[in-house]
């Protein structure tokens, strides 16, 4: 009698082990992320970018990425000039922690790609702060973020989705797919892109105001902590 009680104590305590560390604080799991992010004192990485939005012919483009803690970010086409949104500063995973203070909500558990996930809400305690809300959703054996969902008050909401490789321990994903509103679509004055009907014109008309973009970023090397210039940024 002794024997099975004692197995099934054991059992249940067990069982009480693995539910406690399958229900991780995720207070403890975002904190564990930020500082896998804030590894990264800077950057430069090397990939291409491919860009769609509505009727729009784009080609592929070899692009350079900078980053400087806390906020600076560049990305820098071949030809010299950046073809993103506004809110492109989402990319820069760190720009969700940096300089904030947040109310951290577990928003439970969720399947990306058939990948169990955990789910945190950042409320952030500043009322000016442009960010209204961040969704992250967390790998919590890499404690990484693969997907976040961030919504502005200026600059409407963006999502990320990202896949990691040999960078995943400084929390860097060699795979971005940012999506975005067609109607922050930022062109530099004065440059024309092909319609799929073939005209070229620029781009004003209301049909593509209305319109999802993405733009799909692959990195194919990062330098990390070497120090960068500011002069990348200007």
């Amino acid at each position: 009698m002794k024997t099975t009680f004692t197995k099934i104590a054991c059992l249940f305590f067990l069982v009480s082990i693995s539910l406690t560390t399958t229900a991780q604080d995720i207070n403890l799991l975002v904190q564990n992320v930020r500082k896998k992010i804030e590894k990264v004192n800077d950057y430069e990485a090397d990939g291409t970018m491919k860009t769609n939005v509505a009727f729009l012919k784009i080609p592929i483009a070899k692009i350079k990425l900078y980053f400087k803690r806390p906020d600076l970010l560049k990305l820098k086409s071949e030809q010299g000039v950046s073809f993103i949104p506004k809110g492109a500063m989402s990319l820069n995973l760190n720009h969700l922690f940096s300089n904030q203070q947040f109310v951290i909500i577990d928003g439970g558990t969720e399947k990306i790609n058939n990948q169990n996930v955990r789910v945190a809400k950042l409320l952030p305690n500043d009322d000016n702060s442009e960010i209204v809300l961040s969704t992250i959703y967390i790998d919590p054996l890499n404690e990484v973020i693969v997907k976040s969902k961030t919504t502005t008050k200026e600059n409407g909401t963006y999502e990320l989705m990202m896949n990691y490789g040999k960078y995943i321990s400084f929390g860097l994903p060699d795979k971005i797919l940012f999506s975005f509103n067609a109607k922050d679509y930022k062109l530099p004055k004065g440059i024309t892109f092909d319609f799929d009907d073939g005209a070229n014109q620029k781009v004003k008309t209301p049909a593509a105001k209305n319109k999802k973009g993405q733009a799909e970023i692959k990195i194919h090397k990062y330098l990390i902590n070497k120090g960068i210039s500011d002069k990348n940024f200007q």
